[in-house]
């Protein structure tokens, strides 16, 4: 099956939001309600050499650009008691049904990555499709277009993944076992290897 999915270069992002605004925009979305957000991840510290008095530091810091990643075992599908949440077998979204969406709010308790959202005013969870009206045009979704370094690609994932590498996650992200997400992550230069293994503790920033 084919399977669509996100590529981002948290080199490359400079964290100016234009993809979370012009997603924001093309979908007319309420507000507090974002399918894409962008975090902002910093951690380490400095320490002095006690013999030398010289200092020493791990610190990093960079951004991320996070929507859906329409997993390939997604949380949300099987948290959602009305099956609302299905995966498209011809492309593997994960769209919501927003006839069968009661709005309960389950999918956003089990997906990872806090993707499905309440619209307070339909009564109904909305997130990322991938912009499918524009696919059907041809067109690439919006973030992808507005994207100002170039920081964002969709595609076939298998074909991103022979062309970026397999990293589906870095700090502040999930272990990607739990959802197989279409996903990968190109990391910052300065990133160590503890970050990448998860290991270093940071703290996300939002704005």
């Amino acid at each position: 099956m084919k399977q669509l999915g996100f590529f981002i270069d948290t080199s490359k992002c400079t964290g100016c939001k234009t993809c979370t605004v012009a997603c924001k925009d093309a979908h007319n979305l309420p507000e507090g309600v974002n399918f894409r957000r962008v975090l902002e991840y910093a951690g380490g510290s400095w320490r002095q050499d006690r013999m030398t008095g010289a200092w020493h530091q791990n610190v990093f810091a960079y951004y991320l650009s996070i929507s859906c990643n329409h997993c390939g075992d997604p949380a949300c599908v099987k948290a959602c008691p009305t099956k609302a949440h299905h995966k498209r077998s011809e492309d593997g979204l994960v769209v919501i049904d927003r006839e069968k969406c009661i709005g309960c709010g389950m999918c956003a308790k089990a997906c990872p990555y806090g993707a499905p959202q309440f619209d307070a005013a339909a009564h109904k969870m909305v997130k990322c499709d991938g912009c499918l009206d524009r696919l059907e045009k041809g067109l690439a979704p919006i973030c992808v277009e507005s994207c100002t370094q170039r920081a964002i690609e969709f595609g076939d994932i298998e074909e991103l993944r022979k062309k970026h590498g397999e990293l589906a996650a870095i700090g502040p992200l999930p272990d990607p076992a739990q959802t197989k997400p279409a996903l990968v992550v190109k990391a910052p230069k300065t990133v160590s290897k503890a970050e990448l293994k998860g290991e270093a503790e940071g703290t996300v920033y939002t704005h």
